[in-house]
């Protein structure tokens, strides 16, 4: 696969519910209840349950990877967590991720991944190295 900066090379939404987080957390054995209990979210001035910050990494990457040749070598992956994505009861929460070319060099490329929580990016510096 050929790598040219500023290519778009996925995108895709993911919508969570709380099932998800639940599957998740038994996928993970992540069983914090700021993942699955309003009230305790609360107690700790949380703004409501939160998707686990490793669920939407891997969200992030996996965007990525659907869109790689499988024999593609990843190299690095890594982000920086910056906000929460707050899962409403009723409404779940909606998880996008643009992953595009950010630079090419002879051994390697680097996909940027902008991860949004509706207005808000929710993870930065989201970076994945691939080797060419």
């Amino acid at each position: 696969m050929g790598y040219t900066v500023g290519d778009v090379l996925a995108e895709r939404t993911v919508h969570l519910t709380r099932e998800s987080l639940v599957r998740y957390a038994g996928a993970s054995g992540d069983f914090n209840p700021i993942h699955y209990r309003d009230d305790v979210a609360a107690s700790v001035g949380l703004p409501g349950v939160l998707a686990h910050g490793m669920l939407t990494m891997g969200i992030a990457s996996s965007v990525v990877v659907a869109a790689l040749d499988p024999a593609t070598r990843i190299l690095d992956y890594g982000v920086r967590f910056t906000k929460p994505v707050v899962v409403d009861p009723d409404e779940g929460a909606d998880v996008t991720v643009v992953a595009t070319v950010g630079a090419v060099d002879d051994e390697s490329a680097r996909i940027d991944l902008k991860v949004t929580f509706g207005e808000t990016t929710v993870l930065v510096k989201a970076q994945l190295r691939v080797a060419v």
